[in-house]
């Protein structure tokens, strides 16, 4: 039997899935958290085989940083992300912080307990649209910012000027002009404030 905890902020959601694992039997919900901190708490308590994420998991760690904490503990549990993003910039963080499988929440039941399966066999497990995204990604690599470059752009979207990126950076300033050189090159754009707004249209950096 697998064992999975849930991790969601919206208690709707939680039940919602804890009656739809409980249909298969080979699946068993040991336990619930509503924010990343009880999430770190539960693994070390009830050492589950898999988590079920949520990106937003409204104030405190967001489930990516949850992710990446539970990836340095011993014997870690496999994430599997349970969203409804699915924008680039998330797809990429999501697999870079170390998760097993991304799947979005309207995704039949059929698929979500095969992703499942497919995790606790050591598997990764990404839902065909997610799969789809990655793939047009690389195939156009001209057009895929580098992580400084992503960092950059939500600090603008943020309102941050240069010298106050390089600060939250520490990096110089001319480095920062340097960085926003070749995006607005990949973007085909001329300042910084279409950059950041043709970035967030694509999905190619998080919100907020």
């Amino acid at each position: 039997m697998t064992r999975i905890l849930l991790v969601d902020d919206h208690p709707v959601v939680r039940a919602g899935l804890r009656a739809l694992l409980s249909a298969c039997p080979e699946f068993e919900v040991c336990g619930e958290a509503p924010d990343g901190a009880a999430a770190l708490r539960l693994v070390r308590e009830l050492s589950p085989d898999l988590v079920l994420m949520d990106i937003r998991l409204g104030s405190g760690m967001c489930g990516l940083e949850t992710t990446r904490r539970i990836a340095r503990l011993p014997d870690p549990p496999r994430v599997v992300v349970l969203t409804s993003y699915e924008s680039d910039a998330y797809v990429v963080r999501a697999v870079e912080a170390g998760v097993a499988g991304y799947l979005l929440k309207g995704s039949p039941p059929d698929l979500l307990f095969q992703s499942l399966r497919t995790v606790a066999a050591g598997e990764s497990a990404l839902s065909p649209s997610v799969v789809s995204r990655l793939m047009n990604r690389y195939r156009a690599p001209r057009t895929v910012l580098t992580a400084r470059e992503t960092e950059i752009l939500e600090l603008i979207a943020t309102g941050r000027s240069n010298r106050e990126i390089g600060s939250a950076l520490f990096i110089s300033g001319t480095t920062v002009k340097t960085h926003l050189a070749h995006v607005y090159e990949k973007l085909g754009v001329e300042n910084r404030t279409a950059a950041a707004r043709v970035a967030a249209d694509r999905g190619l950096i998080v919100p907020g």
